[in-house]
């Protein structure tokens, strides 16, 4: 039985596979992980300043918010914002996320209860039916927006609270409403933040 002699283990074998997957790691690093990511940055502060910078808002020179974020209002002089469900504070941006409770949940029941008494308790003349974003927190639990019968569900409330007209209330509402996207993908809606603000502004 004679043994094969002829195949040589050649050491350059494994350098010759290894140098290539490392050059290759390096480069894609830096390419994906720097050189990527700085442009799409530098890009976007060119072409789209105020989303690149978190789409801030800037009153007096104070930046007091951000158009993407809800806010927490409780003061019945304010419109208010959809419930947020982060924690361990509400529209908390670094904590992003929904109850996940379904609609048979206990503690889902008994939070919209808690909503509903709230809203009534701010305003107990009114006997109109609350729409469901002001007493339910949508998936993100920082949605900036309300709908429109949001808005006018709370416009009586505000205008009393402000000692406004309603018509003047309602101007601004209309002012700042957002329509569907194309006319067809969502709904109209207005952003609590920009409303609140121009309310403050009309006050003065």
């Amino acid at each position: 039985m004679s043994t094969n002699t002829s195949a040589v283990t050649n050491p350059d074998a494994g350098n010759s596979i290894f140098r290539p997957a490392i050059v290759l790691l390096a480069g894609l690093t830096l390419v994906v992980g720097v050189i990527y990511p700085y442009a799409m940055t530098g890009l976007g502060k060119v072409i789209f300043n105020d989303q690149a910078e978190g789409s801030l808002v800037v009153q007096g020179g104070k930046t007091v918010g951000s158009s993407l974020i809800g806010q927490s209002f409780s003061s019945p002089k304010y419109f208010w914002g959809r419930p947020s469900a982060t924690g361990p504070m509400p529209n908390n941006a670094l904590a992003s996320s929904g109850s996940n409770f379904g609609p048979s949940n206990v503690a889902q029941f008994d939070a919209i209860k808690g909503r509903v008494e709230a809203l009534k308790a701010a305003d107990p003349g009114n006997t109109a039916k609350i729409p469901v974003d002001l007493v339910t927190a949508s998936a993100s639990g920082l949605d900036p927006e309300i709908s429109l019968a949001a808005a006018n569900y709370q416009l009586a409330r505000v205008a009393r609270e402000r000692k406004l007209q309603e018509s003047q209330v309602k101007a601004i509402i209309d002012q700042l409403a957002q329509q569907p996207a194309l006319g067809l993908l969502g709904e109209a809606r207005v952003n609590v933040l920009a409303l609140n603000l121009a309310l403050d502004k009309l006050s003065k």
